[in-house]
């Protein structure tokens, strides 16, 4: 890609993000806690990732609505309808995901 011109990129990227976000919206069978446990990220982030965005960029964007870009509906709606409970292993496995993360177990 460092052939293309920052604006070209700037495009590309964020294609790929909408397309992460649509195939994340669908597959709501996946659980946040299994995103975070495989590859240490999960909704939520990508939420945070937006909101930061904003924040740096002097746009005007609350966590609500950074969310509800990345979930496709209030977060609200979206736990009651799709959140499982997090099983023991999958609890078990965040911790240590976490800890290899941030150095120390989740607050």
């Amino acid at each position: 890609m460092s052939d293309l011109n920052p604006a070209r990129q700037t495009e590309l990227e964020a294609a790929a993000f909408r397309r992460l976000v649509a195939h994340l919206q669908a597959r709501t069978d996946v659980q946040n806690i299994d995103l975070m446990n495989l590859s240490g990220f999960c909704r939520n982030c990508m939420s945070k990732w937006l909101k930061a965005a904003a924040d740096e960029r002097g746009v005007e964007l609350s966590m609500d609505e950074a969310r509800e870009q990345v979930y496709g509906m209030p977060y609200e709606d979206w736990k009651a309808r799709y959140q499982n409970e997090a099983s023991a292993s999958q609890q078990s496995a965040f911790t240590e995901a976490f800890a290899r993360t941030h150095g120390h177990a989740p607050e």
